[in-house]
Order: C-alpha cells, then sequence, then structure tokens
C-alpha cells in the first residue's frame, strides 16, 4: 500500500481524505490521477507542519493556565515539551518521505519542485516563513547521511501575500503614569485569576516609574506606553513586556515580574534598563511562552527595548529555535561580508577538546570537537566526538537558569574559504578532520556549534578595573548556583571554562565536563587530621566525587582579593550542606530558587 502512514485532511485535487484507507479507497474506485511525488512530498510536509504548529501553540498557551493555576511543573513541563517537538515531527516525517520514496528522495530535481509546490500551498498565511523553515529541515534530515552541505538562509517570499496583525499590543496615552495607569496594564494579559493587592500594587509601579523618569538624562515627554498582548511566561513567573516611548522617540524598556500566590496575583520586581531586560531575555534562561501568535511583530518589538541582541537569538528566546538558526546563520554571513572579516581563533586559551574560532566584531563564537582531545585533557577516556555534542544539545534542552549559553548545532554547513584565516584551516583540518573537508572554494563542517560570544573570565580580569572585576566574580557565584539549580554540576570548575558578557553576567560556556549534580557524590575532608596519611574513604568510590572546599583552587584564580571577594559573598558553597540541599530539592523535582533578575529591581514591601 503506497500510503501505509499517512495525516488527517490531506487536500488532493480538491478531495479531502482523513485516512490511509479512505485514499487508497478513493484510487482504486475512481479515475483520479495518481498524485505525483513532489504533491505527495509537499502534501505530507504541509499536513505535519500544520499538526506540529497546532500543538506548538496550544503548549505555549498552556503555560499561562499553569500560571494561572500555580502548576509550576506544568510550566517545565511544557518547556521540554516545546523544545524537542520540532525534532521529533521533523524527524519522523523525514523518515516517511525516506521510506516512501527511496530512490527519488534524495533528488535535488525532486526537491526543486516540492519547494515550488509548497511556496503556492503557503502563500497568504502569516505563519509562511516557518513553514518554509520547516520544509527545508525536512529536507536537510534526508541528505544529512550524504555529507551533503545545504544552506540554511531563506527562500525569498513575497512577505507583502502573508496575513499580518493589525492589533498585536495595546498603547496606553496617560497624561500622567498613576495607579489606574497600571491597573490597566494589569488587565492586558486577561488573567483567569485575581491580583493579590491590585491597587497597592499599581500604585507602588506607578511611583518606581515616576521616579525612574524624574532622573532619566533626556527628560523627555512620555508619548504612549505599549503593552504586548498576552503576557510572557517562564518556570514560576509571568511577565507584562511593553515600552515607554517618549517624545523624541525612543523607548524606555518595561517589564513587569509577577508571582502567584495562595493570596493571588503581585508585583515582584519592575525593570527599566536595557542591561536587565537583555539579561532577562538572555538565551541563557530557558525560553519564554508568549501567549501572542503574531512572532515577528513580537521580536521587532523585543528588539527595540533590547537593540544589542541579535534578532536571531531574540527568536531563539521566545521558542522559535528553529526559525532563530536560519536568522542567526543570516546575521553570520551578514557580519562576514559588511566587515570584510575572517574567522580566526578565538580570543583566550586553546580549548582541550573543541576548537573555538570568531570574527572580528561578531556576536557570535564557533566551535568544532576535535578529533581526539589535547594532551591537556584530564578526565579519563575520550569518549568521542558524539559524546560531546550530546552534552551541548542537552544544554539546549533544559532551563539554564541564566548561567549557560546556548547552543545552536548546525550540521552539514559550507562557509566559502575566503572567510577563514590560512592558519585556522591548517588547525581544522589537521585536528578536526573528521568533522571539516576543504574544497576547492569551500570549507565543509559536518557540525558546527555556534554560542553568543564573551570574553574568557581570565581575559576579562586582565582588563577591567577593580569594581568590575569585584562584580564579575560574585555573579561567577551566582552563575554556580545557578547552574547547580538545573542540576548541573561542571566538574571543571576552572575560571577559563567562564564568560563575562557586556553587562558583566558570566555564564559558563565549554560543557564537556558536566555531570548531573543528583550523581555527583558529595564529600569532604574537613573532618580528617591534618598531616593524617590514610587514604580517605572517598577516595575509592566509583563515579563523581566533589569536595566544595577545594572549590577556590578549582577556580585557579590566583588574586587573593577576588578569592576574598567570592568566599564573602559565596562561602556557603564551600560547604558540604548546600550541596546536599540542592540536590535533595531536586530528588524531590522541587525549584531550587534561580536569582533572574537584581535585588534593587525588587518592590519594596512591609
Amino acid at each position: 500500500m503506497l500510503f501505509e502512514r499517512y495525516f488527517a485532511d490531506i487536500v488532493l485535487y480538491g478531495t479531502t481524505f482523513h485516512s490511509a484507507e479512505m485514499i487508497s479507497e478513493c484510487y482504486s474506485e475512481s479515475q483520479l490521477p495518481t498524485p505525483r511525488p513532489e504533491t505527495i512530498i509537499c502534501s505530507q510536509i504541509l499536513v505535519e507542519f500544520d499538526r506540529f504548529y497546532q500543538e506548538f501553540r496550544t503548549i505555549t498557551y498552556s503555560a499561562k493556565t499553569a500560571f494561572e493555576n500555580r502548576d509550576y511543573s506544568g510550566v517545565l513541563t511544557a518547556s521540554r515539551n516545546r523544545l524537542s517537538m520540532y525534532s521529533v515531527s521533523m524527524n519522523s516525517i523525514s523518515q516517511i518521505i525516506t521510506d516512501k520514496f527511496p530512490a527519488v528522495s534524495r533528488e535535488e530535481s525532486l526537491w526543486l519542485l516540492v519547494e515550488k509546490e509548497y511556496l503556492v500551498n503557503i502563500r497568504g498565511r502569516y505563519e509562511a516563513d516557518l513553514a518554509l523553515a520547516y520544509m527545508h529541515s525536512v529536507r536537510r534530515a534526508i541528505f544529512r547521511s550524504e555529507w551533503k552541505p545545504v544552506t540554511y538562509l531563506r527562500t525569498d517570499f513575497n512577505e507583502e501575500d502573508c496575513d499580518l496583525p493589525q492589533n498585536y499590543l495595546e498603547a496606553f496615552l496617560p497624561e500622567t503614569i498613576n495607579t489606574k495607569t497600571i491597573l490597566d496594564i494589569f488587565a492586558v494579559p486577561r488573567f483567569s485569576c485575581s491580583f493579590a493587592s491590585p491597587s497597592v500594587d499599581a500604585t507602588m509601579v506607578s511611583a518606581r516609574l515616576n521616579q525612574m523618569l524624574e532622573g532619566h538624562a533626556r527628560r523627555q515627554t512620555v508619548i504612549r506606553i505599549e503593552i504586548l498582548k498576552g503576557g510572557f511566561f517562564r518556570n514560576r513567573g509571568a511577565y507584562i513586556v511593553g515600552r515607554i516611548r517618549l517624545s523624541d522617540d525612543t523607548f524606555i524598556p518595561l517589564v513587569i515580574a509577577l508571582l502567584n500566590s495562595d493570596d493571588g496575583i503581585y508585583v515582584d520586581a519592575v525593570l527599566n534598563s536595557v542591561p536587565d531586560v537583555h539579561n532577562l531575555f538572555s538565551s541563557t534562561l530557558a525560553n519564554f511562552h508568549v501567549a501572542n501568535n503574531y512572532y515577528h511583530e513580537v521580536c521587532r518589538f523585543l528588539s527595540s527595548i533590547m537593540p544589542d541582541r541579535p534578532l536571531g537569538l531574540i527568536y531563539s528566546t521566545i521558542g522559535f529555535n528553529h526559525f532563530g538558526k536560519i536568522a542567526v546563520m543570516e546575521e553570520l554571513t551578514s557580519e562576514l561580508e559588511d566587515n570584510n572579516s575572517v574567522f580566526d581563533t578565538a580570543i583566550g586559551f586553546q580549548g582541550t577538546v573543541a576548537i573555538g574560532f570568531q570574527s572580528v566584531g561578531s556576536s557570535y563564537s564557533l566551535k568544532v570537537i576535535r578529533d581526539t582531545p589535547t594532551a591537556a585533557y584530564k578526565w579519563g577516556e575520550f569518549r568521542g566526538i558524539d559524546s560531546v555534542l550530546m552534552k551541548y544539545s542537552q544544554v539546549h534542552k533544559i532551563n539554564r537558569t541564566g548561567s549557560m549559553l546556548d547552543n545552536i548545532i548546525y550540521y552539514n554547513v559550507k562557509f566559502d574559504k575566503i572567510y577563514f584565516s590560512t592558519l585556522l584551516i591548517q588547525e581544522l583540518l589537521e585536528s578536526a578532520g573528521e568533522s571539516v573537508v576543504m574544497s576547492d572554494d569551500a570549507i565543509l563542517f559536518k557540525h558546527l556549534i555556534v554560542q553568543r560570544r564573551v570574553t574568557p573570565l581570565p581575559v576579562y580580569l586582565t582588563t577591567a578595573d577593580a569594581l568590575q572585576r569585584q562584580k564579575v566574580m560574585v555573579n561567577l557565584g551566582h552563575c554556580i548556583k545557578n547552574n547547580a539549580a538545573a542540576n548541573i554540576f561542571n566538574k571543571d570548575l576552572d575560571a577559563r571554562n567562564y564568560g563575562v558578557s557586556q553587562y558583566q553576567k558570566v555564564y559558563l560556556f565549554d560543557y564537556d565536563a558536566l555531570e548531573p549534580l543528583t550523581d555527583v557524590k558529595i564529600r569532604s575532608n574537613g573532618e580528617r587530621f591534618e598531616g593524617e596519611e590514610d587514604v580517605p574513604e572517598w577516595f575509592f568510590e566509583e563515579g563523581t566525587v566533589f569536595l566544595p572546599e577545594e572549590i577556590e583552587s578549582g577556580l585557579r584564580i590566583r588574586e587573593r582579593e577576588l578569592i576574598h571577594v567570592f568566599r564573602e559573598m559565596h562561602g556557603d558553597l564551600m560547604g558540604v550542606e548546600y550541596w546536599e540541599a540542592i540536590q535533595r530539592q531536586l530528588c524531590l523535582q522541587q525549584i531550587p530558587p534561580v536569582r533572574v533578575y537584581p535585588e534593587e529591581n525588587k518592590l519594596k514591601r512591609e
């Protein structure tokens, strides 16, 4: 049977089919011509995309319901399900197509016809570009095993033909920002549950905003306040996201962070600075669920309140990871062309497992896994390239708690050779030959990891002033604690594995030494006598053993004043009690607290 597996509501030649049996029966009893392979493939992909996108939206909106019901495990479940569903859907349909058409599914000429027909079918749809990205993902999955370089750049289509939103935000024109203004803003997400003390919170928020505006350097007049509809949801929190438009046509971010208690919803914090909003929407955190279908307008709106954040990462931040993947590749190629630059070895220290490289002025760093580690590798047997890629992929799928860089992993992608320095090409071919091939005019990568660019912590410490150095040491401790809350333990605490952003946040970016914290054995030499020569019992235990009192030496930061700052703020990290308490919470499937925004952003309550 040609259609052993098919999908509901497939339309061919004006007829709607609801099952494989119905299709077979129709063809056997009628004179309908057998559809061409490109028509069948096009229909299969589009029906599966529609199923995926409907489920994506359902899961996204379920996060709002989970917040209203204080079902925090439901939010986590929604996040996990949404992250994996694209790959599951795309790989499933690619396998079906390969099984149905083994001889022709790898022919370039066929896929040109598929795309031509597919573009006709998606014309006029708002999500046409997302549907096209999905089709390209299916094609890439089918061609991947053949070492076939593929493009990640979008094929042009006419956006003017697509349905565009008429009203994706609400605008307020207040003469003054007062309690009523904020109460109106509270109503935008249309929560099904009530605020605990709406007037009290609204008064406090309006006072905070007026105080901020009085001290604003430009002292411009407020023209209007614009709030995105629907609300943003992540972990325990919900966020009302907007901007204050000033008379000089500039914007001030406005983000109201909400929590839900037994008594009702309440405002936890107000964020008005670009750095704070940038950090809140960082891809180092779990993705937001946004109850607003107009993802292009939402992303452009967000770009207006954090202009330094690449647009591709903004798409990923609200859950459109694979669309963001395309945008990031476009940004990478544009940076090379616009800056007339080339890729060269990344600043910092040589990686033992990966080769890092970047171009001058780029927002991104790139990595490819070495065939074998360097002599400095210290974790026993190297389990191969795939094992390292698996760890990077796992980090992408978890809540990174604001302290781990997200990863975009590309497969079978190529760049023109002119964009690489001679020395970098030599290193790539000599040390990563299993994953990198050079043709006459291009460099082909079997895999390529792309991360947001940060400055390695030891490099940053050599150029920062005293206050900056102290701040990043405090943030390093927050980074380690947030990682622990995500059940992530980095057994290589060397400071070279951490980086600093332009807003002085500290992130872990090297993942080949990660282990689940719940699998780590927390031990101590604290009860041993000085000079005691017996081998401690933990020495004979299998698995990963961690002695918290060795954190300071593990960081390999020699400046005593910096270690003192770290110890003063995060002395609990040096004790067994802290780590065992986090392990207990994780084993009970509780969510340990994570520092998402600075304490000064929180409302001060009596």
